[in-house]
């Protein structure tokens, strides 16, 4: 058994055996759902005559370190679905899952000792004994949906982190710890950069730090995206529904759009009225019709469309988190319009681009190729074609087997690469895409003529680096701990005079600043110094400068440097204008701390 197997048979394991001491503690009616392993331990959904509080987990690991002590067998049990229904009769989770089990399914149940059963394929542990030195701790509870639908049942959720040994667990707490002090949806709010509100759900607003802040990554992004020769667009955001008709969205995805109803002719509202409208979650039909506006030739491709415009993607309640699962978003999206035999070259092009702009932020990602899904849309000849266009250049940049191959996790219109970049704690996000589209062109009758004087149809590469802005912003505030690199920061400068007459020679050097794009915040008040420094300093400001009469005097600044203890003294106000630019044009990621 290799470890991953091991893992799963004792993170299950342990799941009924937190199951057993939850039924011993609250009595008989507990109806148990399901408790399936996790990556980090397991859980287990339970309908409770009362509800879990954190004053309750010790009673529970209690309880389960009891019963693990009591060295009891665990017997596996295949039954027929009459026994089955009998035995789980009062269990009414149970009781459906049998029910929806097909008729030729060996069913099985696992007893953990006499007094627990629990319908399960396994494996799980032969005894209790094999669980002695479990290393585990109640995380949390949350609230559940039976199978998910919120229609359905309400449960509590009882998370569990379960490792081999002690030195594993804490290892993990300490990794858990980190992640809560660097989490964005705390440091967010704290440092003024976004909020949410009920009104809006799973859509941000942007505080003007965070704005700010969003603003830096957009012009970055136009910035490398002018030097390979894209050209910026901007459509609607609304569309009608016969747009979504032909692209193939209303078929394939119309359950996450956002749906404004038409009237139709008893003036009722209808999703089936000729004037229904969506918002777009996808910017490529658009693209699509800005290409088609005109006749085109082959010596105009590519075309490259790039377009950051607001997008709205319908998720259910529970699956929204903080920015990194929104309902509306930008990303740094890309349609690209070219001839067959330039698909390689501008796919190498779009991976230069990846590595410039990941390197920027020193992030490392790897690539995965995604294959045809099931419900994949057009001609088997063209998928295929993709498909092995797409290998070769994996191929030829990562070498066979230097990426991963998602079996069926295509886009509906095309294959694609996903760029899986890495956080500063080790977790993996999905953010660049690549996507090669010989469909849409096909459903919106796109042409170019060629140099034969033949008319050809385009091939579209949908392209993101960041991906969502949005997602990638909560990966950053996360990786950074909220202390953003100079060049990004949305407050570069913190100004503090003394007294209120450094007042005019505050202003000359924030003028200077402002004039060469340097973001600055002055604190004219009266308020002391150290109140002042402090409230940059929360800010997490990367240089917080203070103005007093020496400083006046000879034309200097005294530098307070986030992360150092010690100050800069008697640096001239031009050497430290030259710092900031310095920084701002070479995007360095960590701070000058020398004058």
């Amino acid at each position: 058994m290799d470890k991953e197997q091991y893992l799963s048979v004792y993170r299950h394991s342990l799941a009924h055996v937190m199951a057993k001491a939850v039924i011993e503690i609250y009595g008989k009616e507990v109806q148990y759902a399901i408790g399936p392993q996790i990556d980090d331990g397991c859980y287990y959904d339970f309908v409770l005559p009362c509800a879990i509080t954190k004053d309750d987990f010790k009673a529970i690991e209690d309880k389960m370190h009891e019963i693990i002590k009591r060295r009891e067998d665990w017997t596996r049990k295949e039954i027929t679905r009459e026994e089955a229904l009998e035995l789980f009769k009062d269990q009414k989770f149970k009781t459906e899952l049998i029910n929806d089990l097909p008729e030729d399914e060996t069913i099985t149940v696992y007893y953990t000792g006499e007094d627990y059963v629990d319908l399960c394929r396994g494996p799980h542990v032969d005894n209790s004994q094999e669980l002695m030195n479990a290393a585990f701790q109640i995380k949390s509870t949350s609230g559940a949906y039976w199978r998910g639908d919120e229609n359905r049942d309400q449960m509590q959720r009882i998370y569990l982190y379960a490792f081999p040994d002690k030195k594993q667990l804490k290892e993990h707490l300490a990794l858990i710890k980190e992640a809560m002090e660097r989490d964005h949806k705390k440091l967010g709010p704290q440092l003024e950069l976004f909020m949410f509100s009920d009104t809006a759900q799973g859509m941000p607003y942007w505080l003007p730090r965070g704005w700010q802040l969003y603003r830096c990554l957009l012009d970055y992004s136009r910035e490398v995206q002018t030097l390979h020769d894209y050209n910026e667009i901007s459509a609607p955001v609304i569309n009608n529904k016969k747009l979504w008709l032909v692209s193939g969205h209303w078929a394939h995805y119309v359950d996450n759009m956002f749906i404004i109803p038409g009237k139709d002719g008893d003036k009722k509202f209808s999703y089936d009225a000729i004037d229904t409208m969506a918002a777009k979650p996808m910017n490529c039909p658009n693209a699509m019709l800005e290409f088609k506006r005109k006749p085109r030739s082959y010596k105009e491709l590519p075309i490259r469309y790039s377009e950051y415009d607001v997008l709205h993607r319908k998720e259910k309640t529970g699956q929204l988190n903080g920015l990194l699962r929104v309902q509306e978003f930008r990303q740094d999206d890309d349609h690209t319009f070219v001839t067959e035999d330039q698909i390689e070259a501008e796919i190498a092009d779009i991976l230069e681009i990846a590595d410039e702009i990941y390197k920027t932020f020193g992030i490392t990602y790897r690539a995965e190729f995604s294959t045809r899904p099931d419900d994949y849309m057009g001609d088997i000849e063209l998928w295929n074609s993709a498909e092995a266009t797409l290998k070769k250049i994996l191929d030829d940049k990562y070498g066979e087997g230097g990426y991963e191959v998602n079996e069926g996790d295509g886009a509906f219109y095309g294959p694609k690469i996903d760029l899986q970049i890495k956080d500063a704690l080790g977790r993996e996000w999905q953010c660049g895409t690549i996507q090669l589209d010989f469909q849409l062109p096909r459903n919106f009758e796109l042409k170019y003529t060629d140099k034969d004087g033949s008319e050809k149809i385009p091939v579209v590469l949908h392209r993101a680096i960041f991906g969502s802005l949005e997602r990638f912003m909560g990966i950053i505030i996360e990786n950074f701990k909220g202390a953003f690199p100079f060049w990004m920061s949305p407050v570069q400068v913190g100004i503090v005079p003394i007294r209120t007459e450094h007042n005019e020679y505050a202003k000359e050097i924030e003028r200077k600043l402002r004039k060469l794009r340097i973001r600055t915040e002055a604190d004219y008040s009266d308020n002391n110094m150290n109140t002042k420094i402090k409230k940059f300093k929360n800010f997490k400001d990367p240089y917080v400068i203070v103005i007093g009469d020496k400083e006046v005097e000879e034309g200097t600044v005294s530098i307070n440097i986030r992360g150092c203890k010690q100050q800069l003294h008697d640096v001239p106000v031009d050497k430290f204008i030259e710092m900031c630019v310095k920084m701002n044009e070479e995007r360095c990621i960590d701070l000058i701390t020398e004058a």
